[in-house]
């Protein structure tokens, strides 16, 4: 049975990859799953048949015939779960590999979302300027330890997991910044994720429907 995920009809990135369901898609991808989308509307996402399926009216989501799953962690697990070449074989080697995927997503993606915060939807504030310094920071606390523990490691235990799927996805929002520049060896790991076929083929897919015409 083949998958359905949803997108957004016209993402807010304008197709850079930074959209939540260019996860899902790099780890179909990742599994050779074929899959289709389903592209919504800013309207449609807060309707009921699609808060039916993501209580908070966002995307992507997963349908696999009666199964319907959101959250982007829950959906990639998912797909490590019942798919090779997400997750090792070895059990204590998989359970790393789930810790990084907490990891990524429960301590490296709120510093860096509240930088999304602090430049775009606080600009207009009073003391968004003496509050960036402090976002910038918070980031740079878990980046020095991330990257002290990648070294001059290609991925974070051994070989590429889904744990390094959600940590490049997320360290990629950061770029645009010039954060991630400050620390060599998580972006050359962050180069190393976009240059897998699988990461390549998910970016060509979004772009595809969000490039500017």
């Amino acid at each position: 049975m083949i998958p359905t995920i949803t997108a957004f009809e016209r993402s807010p990135d304008g197709g850079k990859g930074l959209a939540r369901d260019t996860r899902v898609r790099w780890a179909l991808e990742e599994v050779g799953q074929p899959y289709e989308v389903r592209f919504l509307s800013s309207a449609r996402m807060k309707a009921p048949e699609h808060l039916a399926i993501h209580p908070f009216g966002q995307i992507p989501t997963y349908e696999e015939g009666s199964l319907c799953l959101f959250e982007t962690g829950s959906i990639v697990f998912h797909l490590a779960e019942r798919h090779a070449g997400l997750l090792p074989a070895e059990p204590d080697a998989r359970a790393r590999a789930i810790s990084w995927m907490f990891a990524a997503l429960n301590t490296i993606e709120p510093p860096v979302l509240d930088l999304t915060t602090a430049r775009i939807f606080e600009a207009d504030k009073p003391w968004a300027q003496q509050r960036l310094p402090l976002v910038k920071d918070r980031i740079r606390a878990v980046l020095d330890r991330l990257s002290a523990y990648l070294g001059a490691a290609d991925w974070l235990d051994g070989a590429f997991s889904a744990g390094d799927l959600l940590m490049v996805s997320v360290l990629l929002r950061l770029r645009m910044s010039g954060i991630l520049d400050e620390y060599p060896n998580l972006a050359a790991y962050v180069a190393r994720g976009e240059a897998r076929p699988a990461y390549a083929r998910a970016f060509a897919a979004q772009f595809a429907v969000n490039a500017p015409a």
